[in-house]
């Protein structure tokens, strides 16, 4: 045999092996990476519209306050008193309760 002719064997049997380390690969980045980041994306959506006037809230960039106002696409945030800033709904991340204090 000839150098052409073990080259041409050799590529007509790896084409399947390589498909379906491919599409292998594609699953584990679905299980892995993107399905995981979709089901996080959605409970912060769901987390946003339970949100209701006088919850905590922090924006994106860390700025700390309650809501005094909402409307569709915004959030009046109280940051101070008598501060307030406007801010986009997609900028705010609910606050977790705060634990009361363990007494001894």
């Amino acid at each position: 045999m000839n150098l052409l002719s073990i080259l041409l064997q050799q590529q007509q049997g790896g084409g399947w092996s390589g498909m379906i380390l491919i599409l292998a690969m594609v699953v584990v980045f679905y299980f892995f990476m993107i399905r995981p980041q979709s089901k996080k994306q959605k409970e912060i959506k769901k987390a946003r519209e339970a949100l209701t006037k006088g919850d905590k809230v922090v924006t994106a960039g860390g700025i700390h306050g309650r809501i005094k106002d909402s409307d569709d696409a915004t959030f009046m945030i109280e940051v101070a008193p008598g501060v307030t800033l406007k801010v986009d709904k997609g900028s705010i991340y609910p606050v977790a309760a705060e634990k009361e204090p363990v007494k001894k």
